[in-house]
């Protein structure tokens, strides 16, 4: 655990009481606050109480009277479509809001670095799709370079349930949009931004306000190296921002669609191959087409992203491409499930919006496409670009008559994942993939996108079993 730093004698309240909010109450009341929490579902403030935190309403008149300063979770609103009312509070008394983020930013440096032969480095990864597997991608790499690393933030742990850094330690974190914009303090050392993309729009207030969230991380944290994706424009525009000159090697373009030129640091794939130039010339290239983890150019892209992380903290690329063979890759994000009688089952249930699943269409060449649930805004006829790939879709969820009428390809409606799976394997070739890429959330069906997945890879390995064709464990 990390403790919050600066909050010793101060009632501190914490708002919202799952992962990052009770690891907050934690890591406040480890740096000397006095917590008090609130949570709208009593069973989280039950929990919370059972580990001696005192729950206050923060919507009741004088609630924060003694307050000296609001921690909120990342998920509750506090701007767009409107503030949570606790939030709202806070701000009418002019209680400063802040989240575990912001925390972890302004406790981590301590005292004891001062001993420390190599500063402890942050690496934060943010963008619309493939930073989960971006960050896990560095982690693996300097796991494999045998340095100490964790992981953190929108995967797997919360940044304030960390261990503090040793000399040398690297500390990687996922950050959304919703963790960056209300961060008082964003200082890491390798700021990455993979993409942009259209999601979440009605938190933001429309895409201008979901550019500006992702933004904060590198235009107002400060990092000595930013890693920016350029395929899209918001990408172009703030490599243009952070940059002094052509030559400002501060700052590393990314692409996975075209080869970047110019005297700069830059890293991009092509056919498969990554290549890094520097001051005009090619400085390394792997092939990546046989790196089984990272299909696709998607990942490409990510393999990129994570290349030039690792480079801006010193590792040699033959480090980095050993270890890009190592590297499993993440449950639902392109996870290779099973392969029988020529037939690939590829589940990728973090799809979850039109671009993401875009992306993992364009990956394969012959596609049995498992798709459907709860859609997002502007509907998901842009995935006919890649109709060319889908032998057919298979819709699921309760919106799949809809959904099925926006698509340019042969559909059946299936409704749930059983069927889906059922009618996909009875139909596929050798050579197909059976893909699961809903390009829609899951909340319609599922309690989350993973619960969706495990559906999929349970439903799959089942059948497989039962026709005496068990795929290995992954």
């Amino acid at each position: 655990m990390i403790p919050v730093q600066g909050v010793t004698g101060q009632t501190i309240a914490v708002l919202g009481l799952g992962r990052s909010g009770l690891t907050a109450a934690r890591a406040l009341q480890a740096g000397g606050a006095q917590v008090v929490v609130w949570d709208d579902n009593p069973e989280a403030r039950a929990r919370a109480e059972a580990e001696g935190f005192a729950p206050r309403d923060l919507t009741r008149a004088g609630a924060f009277d003694d307050v000296a300063r609001l921690v909120t979770s990342p998920g509750i609103a506090h701007l767009y479509p409107r503030p949570n009312p606790a939030i709202a509070a806070a701000f009418d008394v002019g209680v400063p809001v802040d989240n575990d983020v912001g925390l972890f930013f302004r406790s981590l440096a301590t005292s004891e670095w001062e001993e420390f032969d190599t500063l402890p480095r942050v690496i934060a990864v943010t963008g619309s799709n493939g930073k989960s597997t971006t960050s896990a991608l560095i982690h693996h790499i300097f796991r494999q370079a045998g340095r100490d690393a964790q992981l953190a933030g929108n995967i797997g742990r919360g940044v304030l349930d960390l261990d503090p850094p040793g000399d040398g330690a690297v500390i990687v974190l996922e950050l959304s949009s919703y963790q960056i914009e209300l961060a008082r303090a964003l200082t890491p050392d390798v700021a990455l931004f993979t993409n942009l993309s259209p999601d979440h729009l009605d938190r933001h207030g429309g895409m201008g306000g979901y550019f500006a969230a992702k933004r904060r991380l590198l235009a107002e944290g400060g990092p000595d190296r930013a890693v920016i994706g350029v395929d899209e424009l918001e990408g172009r525009f703030l490599a243009n921002q952070l940059s002094e000159g052509p030559g400002d090697d501060r700052v590393i373009r990314i692409s996975a669609t075209q080869k970047l030129s110019g005297p700069g640091w830059r890293v991009f794939a092509r056919k498969g191959f990554l290549a890094e130039w520097r001051k005009g010339r090619q400085t390394a290239s792997i092939d990546l087409r046989g790196v089984a983890g990272l299909p696709g150019a998607h990942n490409h892209q990510n393999a990129c992203a994570a290349y030039a992380a690792a480079r801006a903290l010193g590792l040699a690329p033959r480090e980095i491409e050993a270890a890009f063979h190592t590297f499993p890759g993440l449950p639902h994000r392109s996870q290779r499930i099973a392969e029988a009688g020529g037939v690939i089952f590829v589940n990728d249930s973090k799809a979850t919006n039109v671009d993401s699943a875009l992306k993992a269409l364009q990956a394969f060449p012959r596609i049995r496409w498992i798709c459907g649930g709860l859609e997002k805004e502007g509907g998901v006829a842009a995935l006919n670009a890649a109709k060319g790939n889908v032998a057919k879709a298979y819709v699921i969820g309760r919106e799949a008559a809809a959904f099925a009428l926006q698509l340019e390809t042969e559909t059946e409606i299936c409704t749930t994942m059983a069927r889906a799976v059922e009618r996909a394997m009875a139909e596929a070739e050798p050579g197909d993939t059976v893909l699961l890429a809903p390009a829609a959330a899951s909340f319609d069906q599922y309690d989350n996108f993973e619960k969706r997945g495990e559906d999929f890879v349970a439903e799959v390995r089942g059948r497989l079993a039962g026709k005496g064709a068990l795929p290995p464990s992954r």
